[in-house]
């Protein structure tokens, strides 16, 4: 039987107390039946490692040491529910920082221990989908779904829940990283999204032909490299020529060329399989302009478009309580023995 089927017969509530401390964010959430965020506690970094231009991975586990007793005590306060009460733990194990992620995963197996409860290891990408069932009730597989973040870019059929097939993949930088990459080089530091998407508004997106990269025999692939070096590149011959540097015409064009792959590419797939629902997820997917123009191609396509709020783009412990609801439900258990692994593959097991 399908897990979509499952999901329709249970009749009683499961509580998933979930532990996010994949990155620099520590955080934890209560979620009810995978769909109902009870709470959702994050406390980020983002001012501390701005200082150091970006995200410094010792001092974000020593953070995470310092706030994760914290952030679980305040989550099951705000849900107003007791550890007892919980029926499962669940952690994000994979991918990510491996001394951030170890945070996270002693964490849960203590409480496991103490508790007696199951323990539910959780990928973080896996997360970012699940999302989208939160602030989407009506939502079930299949669909496909553009997963970009500053570590991933995939394109992924939900087939079921927890049951993903990935048709395209980025070959080198992720979409994410190319923000971060170019945000600095043109001196708006870290962390680079959001402070592009804010620059972009104010510049021309075709002052500027950036290119679109397009691999043999993988359609569905991206490349955000040839872009990055483009960037560099103008930099460079600018200087060179003594010529004004406009940063805005220069953020606006390299985010319309990343948008314009990454919009194409999942609408292709799309109409090639026949899926009529496409979803985003990851912290990209909280880019206004990458929403705009993945929204009006849908709507042309008459496509159903998801995404959740920028908050639930971001890492947070929310999206890990939804994907361990599925999970336990699948009978998903871990031991003790859980550990970190910070290249762990979506769909890894």
């Amino acid at each position: 039987m399908l897990l979509n089927a499952i999901v329709k017969e249970m009749d009683k509530d499961i509580l998933i107390l979930a532990i996010e401390s994949s990155c620099d964010e520590t955080a934890a959430a209560v979620v009810k039946n995978g769909r109902f965020v009870l709470s959702n506690v994050i406390s980020s970094q983002i001012a501390l490692h701005t200082l150091y231009g970006g995200v410094v991975p010792e001092i974000a586990s020593r953070k995470h040491i310092e706030k994760i007793n914290q952030v679980i005590k305040e989550a099951l306060k705000e849900a107003e529910v007791s550890l007892e009460e919980i029926d499962a733990i669940g952690v994000t194990y994979g991918p990510g920082l491996v001394g951030a992620l170890l945070v996270g995963v002693a964490e849960a197996k203590a409480i496991s221990y103490a508790a007696k409860k199951p323990l539910v290891g959780v990928h973080h990408i896996e997360g970012h989908v699940s999302a989208n069932f939160i602030e989407h009730k009506e939502l079930e597989p299949p669909f496909l779904c553009l997963i970009v973040s500053g570590g991933h870019t995939h394109l992924v059929v939900v087939q079921d829940y927890g049951k993903y097939e990935i048709i395209g993949r980025t070959h080198d930088d992720a979409a994410g990283e190319a923000f971060d990459k170019v945000a600095r080089a043109i001196g708006l530091g870290y962390p680079g999204g959001p402070k592009i998407d804010k620059l972009a508004r104010e510049g021309n997106k075709y002052a500027i032909s950036f290119p679109r990269a397009h691999i043999a025999d993988a359609p569905y692939d991206f490349s955000f490299s040839g872009v990055k070096s483009a960037v560099l590149n103008h930099l460079n011959s600018c200087e060179m020529k003594k010529e004004e540097i406009n940063r805005a015409d220069i953020a606006a064009s390299f985010q319309e060329a990343v948008v314009d792959a990454l919009v194409t590419k999942t609408l292709m797939a799309a109409n090639d399989l026949k899926l009529s629902k496409v979803a985003m997820a990851g912290g990209v997917a909280a880019n206004s302009a990458l929403r705009e123009a993945m929204e009006a191609g849908c709507k042309q396509r008459g496509i159903t478009l998801y995404y959740p709020s920028p908050i639930l783009c971001t890492d947070n412990a929310a999206m890990i309580g939804a994907a361990a609801y599925y999970e336990f439900l699948r009978g998903t258990r871990h031991g003790l023995d859980l550990n970190a692994i910070p290249n762990l593959k979506i769909g890894q097991r």
